[in-house]
C-alpha cells in the first residue's frame, strides 16, 4: 500500500489508508517507541471490512519528519495526530495505541472525548509506570549517546528491545527497520531528543480523568512484557469505565507482531459493542 505525506503544522507526517470507506468508523492505529507504522503490518489485513484504516509514522519516526525543536510529549504527539484527523475529514474514530501510542489515545481520549468512539490500548505507557528502567539509564547517559557513535546508539537500542518480543526472530526484522529512522548523525539526536521526551508527568495528570472515558474501551496486554507488567493493565481496566482487558500469554511488549491475530479479534470485537 503507498502513503502519502500530510502537512500538520508545519511538519511532515506519513500516513497509508487501507480497508474500505464503508458505514464503520474509522480506526486508527498509533504505534510507540520505537516502531512505526510497520507495527500494525500483520493487524491490518485482519481486520473487519467496512472501516477505514489509517495507519501513520509519529514525528520523528518511520518516514515522518524528524522532530525540531518540536514537543515530543505524549500530548504534543496527540494534537499532531488530531491535526492529522482534521486534514484527512475523520470526524471521530477508534483509536489503537500501542505503549507511547496507548498514552496518546488516552490523551485524545480525555482532551477530546468527541473525537474517539472506541479506545484500544496495548501494552501502553500509564500513569507513572514509564519511562522503564531502562530508558530513564539512557536518559541519564544521554550526553555519552550524542557523542557515541550512530551505530553503537542504534545496537544499543536493537540489544535492549530484543527481550520485548516473544518471537526473537521477528524481533531482530523488526528492530532493523525501526532503527533506520535513528541512523546516521542526525538519527541519533532524534534518538535522544525522543529519550529526552519520555515524562510520566502528562500520563500522571490524565490519570485522575481516565474514570470520565466514556467510549468503550478494550485493554490488550502481553503477559510476558519485560517493560509494562500486566498490573499497569490491570490500573488501566479499573480506571476507565466499562473497560475489559485480554491478557495473551503468548506475547511480550511488541504485542502487535507478536499475536496479531489475537489483537485483530479483540479489535473487531470491540467494534461490535
Amino acid at each position: 500500500m503507498r502513503g502519502e505525506f500530510v502537512d500538520v503544522g508545519g511538519v511532515r507526517l506519513y500516513y497509508y489508508a487501507a480497508g474500505t470507506r464503508g458505514a464503520g468508523e474509522p480506526v486508527v492505529l498509533i504505534h510507540g517507541f520505537p516502531a512505526s507504522g510497520h507495527l500494525w503490518n500483520d493487524v491490518v489485513p485482519l481486520l473487519p471490512p467496512g472501516h477505514r484504516i489509517v495507519v501513520l509514522d509519529l514525528l520523528g519516526y518511520g518516514r515522518s519528519d524528524p522532530p525540531a525543536a518540536d514537543d515530543l510529549s505524549v500530548h504534543g504527539h496527540a494534537d499532531r495526530v488530531l491535526a492529522l484527523l482534521d486534514a484527512l475529514g475523520i470526524r471521530d474514530a477508534l483509536l489503537v495505541g500501542h505503549g507511547l501510542g496507548g498514552g496518546i489515545a488516552q490523551s485524545l481520549a480525555v482532551r477530546f472525548p468527541a473525537r474517539v468512539s472506541r479506545l484500544c490500548l496495548v501494552n501502553s505507557v500509564a500513569f507513572d509506570a514509564w519511562p522503564t528502567r531502562t530508558a530513564r539509564m539512557w536518559r541519564r547517559l544521554h550526553a555519552l549517546i550524542s557523542l557515541a557513535p550512530p551505530s553503537w546508539a542504534q545496537s544499543v537500542l536493537r540489544t535492549t528491545l530484543q527481550r520485548g518480543y516473544a518471537h526473537a526472530e521477528r524481533g531482530v526484522h523488526s528492530l532493523e527497520h525501526y532503527a533506520r529512522a535513528f541512523a546516521g548523525p542526525d538519527g541519533r539526536a532524534t534518538l535522544v531528543r525522543h529519550l529526552r521526551a519520555m515524562d510520566a508527568e502528562q500520563t500522571m495528570a490524565l490519570a485522575p480523568r481516565l474514570g470520565s472515558i466514556a467510549a468503550p474501551t478494550a485493554v490488550v496486554w502481553g503477559r510476558g512484557d519485560p517493560f509494562f507488567p500486566v498490573a499497569v493493565g490491570e490500573r488501566l481496566r479499573d480506571a476507565i469505565p466499562g473497560a475489559t482487558l485480554d491478557v495473551l500469554a503468548s506475547a511480550g511488549h511488541f504485542l502487535p507482531e507478536d499475536t496479531p491475530a489475537a489483537l485483530g479479534a479483540v479489535i473487531s470485537g470491540l467494534l461490535a459493542r
